[in-house]
């Protein structure tokens, strides 16, 4: 999960995406991991566990006129949850990079997922989404998203069946 969101927030700073982050309460249940805070923007602080209804969020988003958002995070059946159906209710197209949010247990992970694509949320992974911003090949912007792609492959083990 955290290399593939990693992956993520390199490929949208590639393309000259925005990202926007955000801790839930970090003074009790802690900072952001080291490999992902070192690449975000500053993190807002939040206590409410959607993100969908802070103005912040909202007028962020809609201050760079995006209307698409891919959603990464834990928790998949609470904080992100809740996020993707405001972000819903405000009128935006939810995007979730399926193998970059994550929950405790495995339930609350499937259900919450569930739920979700039930509600309208598109689900993904890391790299299709990559390559649908990027769009087409034969551009820098590609060479640099396929080398991201290749070289987190190289570090994270396959599975066979």
């Amino acid at each position: 999960m955290v290399t593939n969101t990693e992956k993520l927030i390199k490929g949208a700073g590639i393309l000259g995406l925005p990202v926007y982050a955000t801790e839930q309460y970090p003074k009790g249940l802690g900072s952001t991991v080291p490999e992902l805070a070192d690449q975000l923007p500053d993190k807002l602080e939040k206590v409410s566990f959607s993100c969908g209804v802070l103005p912040e969020v909202i007028d962020f988003f809609k201050s760079k006129k995006v209307s698409k958002i891919l959603v990464t995070g834990i928790e998949a059946h609470v904080c992100v949850l809740q996020t993707s159906l405001d972000l819903m209710a405000q009128g935006f197209a939810v995007y979730l990079a399926v193998d970059a949010v994550g929950s405790r247990h495995k339930e609350d992970l499937a259900v919450g997922l569930k739920r979700m694509q039930s509600a309208g949320v598109v689900l993904t992974t890391s790299e299709a989404a990559l390559f649908e911003w990027t769009e087409k090949a034969g551009t820098p912007e590609f060479k640099e998203i396929s080398k991201l792609v290749m070289e987190s492959d190289k570090s994270s083990k396959k599975i066979g069946f």
